[in-house]
């Protein structure tokens, strides 16, 4: 081939190149816009995620607070109630309540029940004031549904106050000498 041909062939190619290089940079300039633009809307977002976060964070006490808080709320209500032992298996929270009804306002009957929800023989009684339980106290040995009621100040539990001292059931033996 004749070199001025070659010339003119060389720079036809290096011109079409150089235009698809030009292309080519536009296109990643509109790709690299795009993911500017990408960002500073996951920017916003984030900046009103955290906004947020803090407006709930000043809204919700400190977990050992709650805790300290639901215990004494729990010990408080403990201090309203009662036990009321022997209830009649067919009893319901409506009969209890009008047994126990002149004694003080009742808040809350709970007949206790087993996992295939039998009545277990028990209830528990919350009443608005202290001073109700001290009362309902002279209602010990009086009958309801042809049964003698035992009613008792209910007691709060201490954990691990009655973990007991033993291996626990079935623990027989020692076990392998090692």
């Amino acid at each position: 081939q004749d070199p001025s041909t070659m010339d003119d062939t060389l720079e036809k190619e290096l011109a079409d190149a150089d235009g698809d290089a030009m292309a080519d940079l536009g296109a990643v300039d509109e790709e690299f816009e795009a993911m500017k633009s990408k960002l500073e809307e996951m920017e916003q977002e984030a900046e009103k995620l955290k906004k947020m976060q803090d407006e709930v964070g000043d809204h919700v006490p400190d977990s050992e607070q709650t805790a300290e808080q639901q215990q004494a709320a729990s010990d408080e209500i403990d201090m309203r109630s009662i036990y009321v032992g022997n209830v009649d298996y067919s009893a319901t929270p409506e009969e209890l309540h009008e047994h126990f009804h002149h004694v003080g306002t009742v808040n809350r009957v709970t007949i206790l029940c087993d996992k295939f929800r039998n009545p277990k023989g028990y209830a528990y009684i919350e009443f608005a004031e202290k001073e109700a339980v001290e009362t309902s106290l002279s209602l010990n040995e009086s009958v309801f549904k042809g049964r003698p009621l035992k009613v008792t100040a209910k007691r709060t539990n201490i954990f691990g106050f009655n973990r007991g001292r033993g291996r626990g059931r079935g623990a027989g033996g020692h076990g392998p000498a090692f």
